[in-house]
């Protein structure tokens, strides 16, 4: 399709391109050609996007399916620029998209333009504005799923490993708006993010030691697992009969578990449930949604950046010092609707 006869879009976009893994410096800004439509995919003038743990990992050449060179990013809000289903994403509509292989298989959302299958675009009617928003696709889809598979009631205890992530603050925040006399415990190797931790909605912040919550031989009725396999034996140790443990995240670099025996390891009558944000769809969105502006929920990301600094962005998200969402929008502009 000929832009230029249909649309008042632009030939070229910016956008942060990677040729081999390695440190921040390797997210070099370049100007490409606005991807051509195709059947079955519609093109999304992205106003900001979230980042996530897992792009920092294929930045650094730990997704191995991922090939150089490519544009990262799994997640974007913005507004159909060119479509091929009017009917459900017309012009100018408003839209989500996470997960699917944006990012992976195809260029992603580290861009101005992204083209999308249609199937992997989510309409929206949020008034938020696009920064607010951007803080929801990846992050706060995964924390909602997570916090629905534990089955959480008031006045439970509840501990998050890997709490100072952008899904164990976003877990937090929806935690505090649903259920204020939970007791929410956090997890941290760094007593130093106590404070952020306790102004984040936790209650008690604990330590974690070479893979062991310090909680005094205390047992717990929920524990939402962010490290993942490094650390999901000694989560399932510290739970209660009846207990729930969901397995949600992989932030301590490994993705296999050996040596895990159910019988043994999980508490009495205990459960293990998973969540995945690739278990996606339109219903689970609009519920998302539904509840942050019912329950007045803060999602405000803790960092904005522009996309010309992206490389500074990955930087803050991997540092020892990182703690809950990042957005990153086009220009400072870009942040208002």
């Amino acid at each position: 399709m000929n832009k230029s006869c249909t649309t008042n879009l632009p030939y070229t976009m910016r956008a942060i391109v990677i040729h081999e893994p390695g440190g921040p410096e390797k997210l070099i800004e370049e100007t490409l050609p606005v991807p051509e439509l195709r059947s079955g995919w519609s093109l999304v003038h992205i106003m900001a996007r979230g980042l996530n743990h897992s792009e920092v990992f294929t930045r650094q050449g730990l997704s191995p399916s991922v090939q150089f060179p490519r544009v990262l990013g799994i997640e974007c809000v913005g507004k159909i620029a060119l479509s091929t289903d009017e009917k459900r994403l017309p012009t100018g509509q408003h839209v989500v998209s996470l997960m699917g292989e944006m990012g992976r298989a195809f260029d992603g959302s580290y861009a101005e333009y992204v083209l999308i299958p249609n199937e992997q675009i989510y309409p929206v009617t949020s008034m938020l504005p696009w920064v607010t928003l951007a803080a929801l696709p990846e992050t706060y889809y995964t924390a909602f799923g997570s916090f629905k598979n534990l089955r959480l009631e008031d006045g439970q205890s509840v501990l998050v490993r890997g709490a100072t992530s952008g899904v164990g603050v976003a877990f937090a925040q929806l935690v505090r708006a649903a259920f204020p006399h939970v007791h929410l415990l956090g997890s941290t190797r760094s007593a130093k993010r106590t404070v952020s931790l306790l102004q984040a909605g936790f209650d008690e912040v604990v330590l974690d030691v070479d893979g062991h919550v310090q909680l005094g031989g205390r047992q717990l009725d929920r524990v939402l697992e962010l490290i993942g396999p490094a650390t999901l034996k000694d989560s399932c140790r510290v739970v209660r009969e009846y207990g729930i443990v969901c397995s949600t995240g992989q932030l301590g670099g490994a993705w296999y578990m050996d040596g895990f025996d159910p019988i043994v390891d999980l508490p009495p009558n205990g459960y293990i449930t998973s969540f995945y944000s690739d278990n996606v769809d339109q219903l689970h969105l609009d519920e998302l949604f539904s509840f942050v502006e019912r329950e007045h929920v803060d999602v405000v990301p803790v960092r904005v950046f522009s996309l010309s600094h992206m490389a500074d962005a990955h930087a803050f998200l991997e540092d020892s010092d990182g703690f809950g969402k990042v957005v990153v929008v086009n220009d400072e502009e870009d942040s208002r609707r």
